[in-house]
């Protein structure tokens, strides 16, 4: 029979002297797929090395802000699919040695299918000729069938859309349960990010659930690791300025959390990388939109008496970090249906190749009128540019003999935004001269709406699932 959790609270001893390891493999989903490797190598060598007591996970994380969304998409048109498309990749070269030494694996790559992606795990081991792990799944934060919610939440903002998805960020709370309660694998869909760092740091050590500073120093660690190997030099890199060593090898990060949850960073054993003060300050800001109050599900963090500290050759100390009060609410994110997006590009080269993609930048705003049409000439007026077109008219012309012309427009109307794969496709030969290389493409649009919905109002749970059904 499956095993079902929730809201389970356990307070053991704080002081637990055993450390935790915590490896990151992968920072969003299509991430480099054989990262997993070396961290998990390292794993085994700390833990052959570590005291007794001492126990090792495996994170993945692996969704973003519209992960989700596209996942439901697969979902609908597949209901076996909507996990991490990825999902065999990562976890079948790592899944035997995790097994065979007690190294847990925690991951959001359930996405809009968490149930999909256990019997896929289970798929894998069988097919490996491995014993099927004890998989737990998390669930709870798809709202997507509760639009009273989401309509309290954002009113009039949702009225006439077509919801794709709507998913809460959980917390630790059911992915420290599970760990509890034996699961070897656990799979969630849309939990915040830090927690499936959190999770495992709530189950080895036995915080309780209001241990404010502890829960935000794990929290800060989780955000050290999340985003893979940007804190490993990946993000960092600025040639000439911040050299990163073997790039194409990064190691991916490791950390270490004593029982105040404070945590040293480090990185899997491989070439590349480097992980340094100024690489974790980097990281430690990345997104953080008020050092004093990191707002999650599980805990107010306040990092602004934190210490940063190189403690030896890539190993990182952190600590000072202090928690408040976790919030009332859940951050949700609604990903509705949006219209379509249209996208056409061009090149041109020589002499006067700016103007002649100039040119036809104003040629099609000219014959598409009914679209409120961006151009961009990447590597002269793009990244820096805006949906108006004021930027473009406003830089002058360059004289650049290489350049790229990009134009895109959003339509409700599939037939109105496909006009503009069209009239690019003619400036092949309607001019201006020497164009070449044309790219067109439609794709469905998404849009998203964020909002706070009552921690009190979502259920959250787990179930391990035997045999990953």
């Amino acid at each position: 029979m499956p095993t079902v959790g929730r809201d389970m609270t356990v307070s053991a001893n704080p002081s637990a002297a055993a450390p935790l390891l915590v490896g990151c493999a992968a920072g969003f989903s299509g991430d480099r797929t054989d990262a997993a490797g070396p961290v998990v190598d390292t794993l085994i060598q700390r833990l052959a090395a570590g005291v007794p007591g001492q126990r090792a996970f495996l994170i993945f994380e692996t969704l973003a802000e519209r992960t989700l969304a596209l996942a439901q998409l697969r979902r609908r048109a597949d209901p076996d699919a909507g996990y991490e498309p990825l999902l065999d990749a990562i976890l079948r070269p790592v899944l035997a040695r995790c097994l065979a030494h007690g190294i847990g694996i925690v991951s959001n790559f359930g996405a809009a299918n968490p149930r999909g992606a256990a019997r896929r795990i289970a798929a894998i081991a069988r097919e490996r000729g491995l014993p099927v792990p004890r998989i737990a799944v998390v669930e709870g934060d798809d709202l997507s069938s509760r639009p009273e919610l989401l309509h309290d939440a954002l009113g009039a903002q949702l009225d006439g859309s077509s919801i794709v998805s709507a998913n809460a960020y959980l917390g630790a709370q059911p992915i420290a349960d599970a760990i509890r309660a034996g699961a070897q694998v656990v799979v969630c869909g849309r939990v915040s990010d830090p927690s499936l760092t959190v999770g495992p740091a709530l189950a080895h050590f036995g915080w309780a659930a209001d241990d404010w500073d502890r829960l935000a120093r794990a929290t800060m660690a989780g955000h050290l690791l999340e985003c893979g190997a940007q804190v490993c030099g990946g993000y960092f890199a600025d040639p000439g300025f911040k050299d990163v060593p073997v790039p194409e090898a990064i190691g991916f990060p490791v950390a270490e959390i004593d029982a105040d949850g404070n945590c040293t960073i480090g990185k899997a054993d491989a070439p590349g990388g480097i992980v340094t003060a100024a690489t974790v300050k980097e990281q430690l800001l990345y997104e953080l939109h008020d050092p004093a109050a990191y707002f999650t599900p599980d805990v107010v963090a306040d990092i602004t008496e934190a210490e940063v500290a190189e403690v030896g050759p890539n190993r990182v100390a952190l600590t000072g970090v202090r928690g408040h009060v976790r919030p009332e609410h859940y951050k949700v994110n609604v990903c509705h249906e949006g219209g379509w997006l249209a996208e056409g590009e061009i090149s041109y080269a020589g002499a006067r190749a700016e103007g002649r993609a100039r040119l036809a930048a104003d040629t099609l705003r000219k014959r598409l009128p009914q679209l409120a049409l961006r151009a961009d000439l990447i590597g002269v007026v793009s990244v820096f540019g805006d949906d108006a077109g004021r930027t473009l008219a406003a830089t002058p012309d360059g004289g650049a003999r290489d350049v790229r012309l990009r134009v895109a427009a959003a339509h409700a109307d599939r037939a109105t935004a496909e006009q503009l794969a069209r009239e690019v496709t003619a400036l092949y030969t309607c001019g201006p001269a020497g164009g070449g290389g044309v790219r067109a493409a439609l794709t469905p649009r998404l849009n998203t709406l964020s909002c706070l919905v009552p921690q009190s109002a979502i259920q959250h749970r787990y179930e391990i699932v035997e045999g990953g059904v």
